[in-house]
């Protein structure tokens, strides 16, 4: 039993052994009289087990038969297993006329180990990559496409080569456009 259900037999037997009033016991127990009355008529015929909850050990009537939730499943293997939840439910009730909540699906899904949380999946950590050690043997380039002199010139693309070992600018000029980066990338790796 319940430490709730423990204080209830506790309290009603007091009103039963007339240590305290029927109304001081609905008090303490947070009941109304009424209700108080009803509950020590239920104790005095059947006793302490009768205090139970009915529902104790009974499977809830909105329960999804183990089948549904095992067909489902195979379901989402065979036809929807890179969806979410909420897809999934839309798809099984537009296809497969079966309708589940999208919470019911998210949680099955996830202690089949076919959908992670955004939480888990946030906490793959990637190492760092470390810095070069020598200036010049890692160089990145970057461009950007961008309208760079505003309304007064053309658009055209800034390109920059990074040095990594020490973070510096080796280099930055404005070109015509991406596509001519590979040009001007051969160029810059022959001055050097």
């Amino acid at each position: 039993m319940s430490e709730r259900e423990l204080k209830r037999i506790e309290v009603l037997s007091k009103v039963i052994e007339r240590r305290i009033s029927t109304a001081s016991g609905a008090k303490i127990l947070g009941l109304t009289v009424r209700q108080t009355q009803r509950l020590l008529r239920t104790f005095q015929d059947d006793g302490a087990a009768a205090l139970r909850h009915k529902a104790r050990g009974r499977c809830s009537n909105n329960r999804i038969v183990d089948n549904v939730r095992d067909f489902v499943l195979e379901l989402i293997r065979e036809h929807y297993v890179d969806f979410g939840p909420t897809l999934v439910r839309e798809k099984l009730l537009e296809r497969h006329q079966i309708a589940v909540s999208k919470e019911t699906l998210r949680k099955w899904m996830t202690e089949a180990a076919i959908w992670t949380s955004r939480r888990e999946r946030k906490r793959q950590i990637h190492q760092p990559r470390g810095r070069r050690d020598c200036i010049g043997e890692l160089v990145q380039i970057d461009g950007s496409h961008h309208w760079w002199f505003e309304s007064r010139g053309p658009k055209c693309a800034l390109l920059v080569y990074i040095d990594d070992a020490t973070g510096k600018l080796l280099h930055l000029r404005g070109i015509d456009t991406i596509e001519s980066a590979n040009a001007y990338a051969a160029e810059f790796a022959t001055d050097q």
